[in-house]
């Protein structure tokens, strides 16, 4: 992989994500209660070998910035980077990112750099592992100019995805967005016995989706983007690469989610906390890797914990309940709280006992949830501090809330925004 360059794209909005993205980017919302979205594509390319990364970034991009460069450092001899490619204006350029081809189009020297012969592009939301150096096998024993992994999906998940049409020999031919009808999969139809043949069983399955991973030969990527104006990746790049270069498909068969919704963010963080989670943390051939942080175990005194998950530094007091939950760094849950279903995702830093005593001493509750507060199928984000008895239930079952400055419903759940006060006895409106 040493002639191979990643590029993470980061530089999104992520509207579909607020309000967790009010303060954020995209990539670096925090998962799994100690990890940020942005650890798995860095691993995954250091899992495969891969150690010159870039991270193009564009909006409320701080946090993300502070955590690749506290993160991901390599030795003096490796040769191996994560660099930042941060939206700037140039003597050529005056404006924003246009889209995911025109943030690459704006970095295209450190691409054309010596020994670089392919460039793989991600993105910086997407929960899966895999190795790339076998879609690189897959990219050179097809002799393709473009690669893009795909994923079998069935007709009722097709349209949630682009879907691929290929040839007998695997030669992409055509690509449909979000098919729905009958007449519009039967375009893109691809036989299972094909599927089969490459080791992976069909299950009913007969459709190739994309998975927005594409690996280019670095010249024809250079090619496309100085010829073109093409902004986007997924609906100008690759559907024109198909009329005019050899596009392969890469298939892939392991757990994959798009981490573009409050739903799915909610979703995949709660299927984390079971028995069984689809995705493993806890893998020694391809381990997640985040910053390090020297904090104490969590203490639990007295608590009941149920198919949850808690980061270091926690201290849960007696009577708590935490069911079907995952929990960030730092927390202080007071006694008998009640939290189901939900993603508290933690604090930066501890408070100190002479803070936290000048806090309650003004009426204002300290950093951590309050004795006998209830937070039920909702999502708490960093830093915020919440009273005594406190009620973070959505019992309206309302579906959609715009942010208030404190909380917003979001698909039905709720979301406590980062660094809110919510004071004793507080209720959810």
């Amino acid at each position: 992989m040493n002639n191979t360059i990643a590029l993470v794209l980061g530089g999104g909005r992520g509207t579909r994500l607020l309000p967790l993205t009010k303060y954020r980017s995209k990539p670096a919302v925090p998962l799994a209660g100690k990890y940020r979205l942005i650890d798995i594509p860095l691993s995954n390319c250091i899992n495969s070998g891969m150690n010159r990364i870039y991270v193009l970034t564009q909006f409320m991009s701080v946090s993300l910035h502070r955590h690749i460069r506290r993160t991901y450092n390599f030795d003096a001899f490796s040769g191996g980077f994560v660099e930042i490619l941060a939206a700037q204006q140039t003597n050529e350029k005056e404006i924003w990112y246009q889209g995911t081809a025109d943030a690459v189009r704006q970095h295209l020297r450190y691409l054309q750099q010596p020994g670089i012969d392919y460039v793989l592009i991600l993105s910086g939301d997407q929960l899966y592992h895999m190795n790339y150096n076998e879609m690189l096998e897959t990219h050179k024993k097809c002799n393709a100019d473009v690669t893009i992994a795909a994923l079998p999906v069935d007709a009722k998940q097709a349209a949630g995805f682009g879907i691929m049409r290929l040839d007998d020999d695997g030669r992409v031919q055509g690509f449909l967005e979000k098919p729905k009808t009958q007449e519009e999969l039967k375009l893109v139809h691809t036989d299972p016995a094909w599927i089969e043949a490459r080791g992976i069983p069909s299950k009913g399955r007969d459709l190739l989706a994309s998975m927005g991973i594409y690996l280019f030969n670095r010249d024809v990527l250079v090619d496309v983007l100085t010829k073109t104006n093409y902004a986007d990746f997924g609906k100008e790049v690759f559907p024109a690469s198909i009329r005019t270069r050899k596009v392969s498909v890469h298939l892939f068969d392991g757990y994959w989610e798009d981490i573009g919704t409050i739903q799915s963010f909610f979703e995949a963080n709660l299927q984390l906390a079971q028995p069984n989670p689809p995705f493993n943390f806890m893998s020694t051939d391809s381990p997640i890797f985040t910053r390090s942080r020297s904090l104490a175990p969590t203490r639990i005194s007295g608590a009941t914990v149920k198919h949850s998950l808690i980061a270091d530094g926690c201290y849960i007091e007696e009577g708590a309940v935490i069911e079907n939950s995952v929990i960030g760094l730092r927390c202080r849950i007071g006694k008998n709280v009640k939290i189901r279903n939900s993603i508290v995702m933690g604090h930066d830093y501890f408070q100190q006992p002479d803070e936290i005593a000048k806090d309650l001493a003004s009426g204002k509750p300290p950093m951590g949830i309050g004795e006998g507060t209830v937070i039920e199928r909702a999502i708490v984000d960093k830093n915020v501090r919440i009273g005594r008895n406190v009620q973070i239930v959505n019992a309206g079952e309302v579906r959609e809330r715009s942010d208030d400055g404190s909380a917003a419903i979001c698909d039905g759940i709720v979301c406590v925004v980062k660094e809110a006060v919510l004071p004793d006895g507080w209720k959810l409106a």
